[in-house]
């Protein structure tokens, strides 16, 4: 058994694997654990409608009663290497009212320290806008 958080792995001097499977083990199942309290959003930005990688993705499983949050989990893709969670941008939405103002802290605490490279510049906005988009929709 892998826990999700480690089976991806950063690339360091084998890009070519992207997992933690070991030579001759492949996936026979998947465990999921009960689904958490609060609203599940799923967005995919991509460049065409079909079958394209994401440029970025956002999931999120927000709790906000009254529109006061309880708890969020994040997920970034297309980002990185592997899924990215930001636990700081996480615990800095507890207690906030859901609205641009907190969507706009989550994404500067996401995006701490990001660069782009030329080609991929567009995504530190395009990441804004969205994790925005799915804050904003709960």
């Amino acid at each position: 058994m892998i826990p999700i958080a480690d089976f991806h792995r950063l690339p360091d001097a084998t890009p070519h694997v992207e997992t933690t499977l070991q030579a001759g083990e492949m996936i026979t199942a998947v465990t999921l654990p009960p689904p958490l309290p609060g609203r599940h959003f799923y967005r995919k930005v991509r460049d065409r409608a079909s079958y394209a990688f994401a440029l970025v993705s956002v999931a999120a499983i927000v709790d906000a009663p009254n529109g006061r949050v309880k708890s969020a989990r994040l997920a970034f893709g297309g980002l990185a290497h592997k899924p990215w969670r930001v636990a700081a941008a996480e615990a800095g939405l507890a207690g906030a009212s859901l609205g641009d103002a907190a969507a706009k802290r989550a994404a500067d605490t996401v995006l701490v320290g990001a660069r782009g490279f030329g080609h991929n510049d567009f995504k530190i906005p395009l990441l804004r806008r969205t994790l925005r988009a799915v804050l904003t929709e709960t």
